[in-house]
């Protein structure tokens, strides 16, 4: 890992800053596994307070992961300039303990109504990956950060390797006992982050001051205009991370109701993706971007998404979906190239603003993706007569083909690399 860090880093400028990736590293990975410990049982555990409906489950799962997108929407620009004006390190360990939190309510809520709290909690800490990824464009070279973003990937997917199996299978144990695993391993990354991790800005670097009219979804906006071209990123990022959101929304559900598997086959299938992921970051991610530049990258994995998504709508059996999962691991290629893209495009001191930006995006995307993804199953489920139990992968293969579509007219000028 320390080797991993001298490649990838930007010189620094104190003792430590060598090591610094590796730190940020194994943080994105302990905070992905404990996310995907979670992701496998939720479903089930609205499923036990809803006597097992599973369309009423999905439109509970539609109104926590809107509350929660809201909530990380309005969270966004607040703690991006905090990282731009505090540092990293503080808002990272801020993000964790709201995890964590979160992750006890779920583990010991007496009813929806205290899942609720917990989710809004979460959404208004939901920080981590947008600070570790500021975390990255601080420690690395500009001609590095889409190789380090790629890194960053593989690191989530490192963590959701191990974290829906562990989920799984602690699941069909007790159904609350992966919530307390999840809150274990995160509040201990907390821990680890208090004591270990370094900060990655330096004091020289920082925005001189906290501007609350920038503190706010609107405000932040604006830097998304600064530069040309960043506007278009931007709603790309916002297209696939609404077309990302039919996996918290209705996997689960779906492929229990399709094709009747369980927590635990659910788990080892995530953790399946997970490793083809992690495998196209390490060893294919960088190659593409030497080859084809990271606007080739980025529409490539935009191709490889929309294919996805239509076979997995249209798979009739679990043996044809896993048949699907070669092509899906490649829309790995899509984020290290766009956010290279999008991080040259603003300064040094202004990445955690872009990082707080993109997460309002993701919020956004989370206020109406599960509405979207989650209503269309829920109808799928009440009418089959229709036969179309695949209709939110449908729709996120429209998505994707929309965000093709201005990937592809879109046009960027000369990046100010700083």
């Amino acid at each position: 890992m320390a080797t991993l860090g001298r490649a990838l880093n930007s010189g620094g400028d104190r003792p430590g800053r060598q090591a610094a990736f590796g730190f940020i590293f194994i943080s994105a990975v302990t905070s992905a596994m404990s996310i995907g410990i979670m992701v496998p049982i939720l479903p089930n555990l609205l499923k036990q307070f809803t006597s097992g409906d599973t369309a009423v489950a999905v439109e509970w799962n539609v109104v926590f992961a809107t509350c929660g997108g809201l909530m990380s929407f309005l969270a966004g620009p607040v703690l991006g300039l905090l990282a731009d004006r505090w540092g990293r390190r503080p808002v990272l360990l801020i993000c964790l303990s709201g995890l964590g939190l979160d992750f006890l309510f779920m583990a010991f809520a007496p009813s929806l109504a205290w899942l609720f709290v917990g989710r809004l909690i979460s959404g208004a800490t939901s920080g981590v990956f947008s600070t570790a990824n500021a975390y990255v464009a601080d420690v690395t070279t500009p001609e590095n950060r889409a190789k380090a973003f790629g890194w960053m990937g593989a690191a989530f997917n490192v963590g959701f390797l191990a974290g829906p199996a562990i989920g799984g299978l602690l699941g069909q144990v007790n159904l609350r006992l992966p919530f307390t695993a999840a809150a274990a391993l995160t509040l201990a990354n907390a821990v680890y982050g208090a004591l270990i991790l370094p900060e990655s800005l330096s004091p020289e670097r920082r925005t001189p001051r906290f501007v609350m009219a920038r503190a706010n979804p609107i405000g932040s906006l604006k830097l998304l205009r600064s530069q040309e071209g960043l506007a278009g990123l931007a709603g790309i990022y916002f297209l696939n991370q609404l077309a990302q959101m039919v996996w918290p929304g209705v996997f689960v559900l779906y492929t229990g109701y399709r094709y009747g598997w369980t927590p635990g086959v659910v788990g080892m299938t995530m953790m399946a993706g997970s490793l083809m992921g992690i495998s196209v970051q390490s060893f294919i991610v960088g190659p593409v971007i030497r080859r084809y530049g990271e606007r080739g990258a980025m529409i490539a994995g935009i191709c490889a998404a929309t294919a996805a998504f239509i076979w997995y709508g249209v798979a009739p059996s679990g043996l044809a979906y896993w048949a699907g999962m070669p092509v899906s691991c490649l829309a790995a290629l899509l984020l290290p190239g766009l956010q290279g893209l999008m991080s040259h495009r603003v300064s040094s001191d202004e990445q955690g603003q872009l990082q707080g930006a993109n997460q309002s995006m993701a919020g956004l995307a989370s206020v109406f993706g599960p509405s979207l993804f989650g209503f269309s199953f829920a109808w799928a489920v009440r009418n089959p007569s229709a036969h179309m139990p695949g209709l939110p992968m449908l729709g996120a293969a429209l998505v994707m083909a929309l965000c093709l579509l201005l990937a592809l007219r879109l046009r960027l000028g000369k990046a100010g690399v700083v």
